[in-house]
């Protein structure tokens, strides 16, 4: 039986649909959190997403939005390079 990975999460949609991603890293930067996220399992090629936490600081649930500025984007990928250079993991834009 194969062990469930610790580090899946799973959004809903506006569509009310269930997703689920598979984080790669964690980082936080200027009091925001952000996570380097794939939507497919672990020894799978899928795509990367970069994903911000915009909830408020009393909220209970962490409320996640796709990062889609292409200047945050690009620092971002950078930070995120940086942490994953010793991973086995390719990130392109």
């Amino acid at each position: 039986m194969e062990k469930e990975r610790e580090d899946k999460i799973t959004m809903l949609t506006d569509d009310g649909e269930n997703v689920d991603f598979y984080v790669l890293e964690e980082t936080r930067i200027n009091a925001r959190s952000y996570l380097l996220v794939t939507d497919a399992p672990e020894g799978e090629d899928g795509e990367c997403y970069i994903l911000k936490d915009v909830s408020a600081d009393q909220e209970a649930d962490a409320v996640y939005e796709f990062v889609e500025d292409d200047r945050e984007l690009d620092g971002l990928m950078g930070v995120f390079e940086a942490l994953l250079e010793d991973a086995d993991i390719d990130l392109e834009k």
